[in-house]
């Protein structure tokens, strides 16, 4: 029998990361494939439990929902900071700004502009899509990678 992966197997796979209109968002597809170990954390549970009982060859495409992946559109990290906190020439719908928080800096994306306010959604950009999540696995080691 081929060995299959599980938890604590080392995993060589191509991926790639899409939306549902077809937008790739990551892929090594055209590069190097990427070794990891099953649980290790390098990837989310909802992708990883997707790769259970895959073999060497196998191809496959999985559609990865919200909960799965990078969580629920949640309201409550949408907030509003004073404009006077920003340089007016970052100031742009759509860009992405790096924020200090306790634990070192946050990712925030700009989605409304106000007279004293800026809106800035600090959920992850991919949150609230379903990601179609396709692999290809090049090789599986029954150890972990150290």
């Amino acid at each position: 029998m081929n060995l299959q992966i599980q938890t604590g197997t080392s995993v060589t796979l191509h991926f790639s990361l899409a939306l549902e209109n077809g937008h790739i968002v990551d892929s090594n597809f055209e590069g190097n494939p990427a070794t990891f170990s099953v649980g290790d954390g390098n990837l989310l549970p909802g992708f990883e439990s997707s790769l259970l009982g895959l073999e060497v060859g196998d191809e496959r495409e999985f559609i990865i929902p919200p909960e799965n992946a990078f969580g629920q559109h949640n309201t409550q990290n949408v907030q509003s900071v004073d404009r006077g906190n920003f340089d007016e020439a970052d100031l742009e719908i759509g860009s992405i700004l790096s924020f200090q928080n306790g634990d070192g800096e946050l990712p925030g994306v700009i989605i409304a502009l106000e007279e004293n306010l800026v809106m800035v959604d600090f959920n992850h950009p991919l949150s609230g899509k379903n990601i179609v999540f396709q692999v290809k696995i090049v090789e599986i080691n029954p150890e972990r990678v150290h």
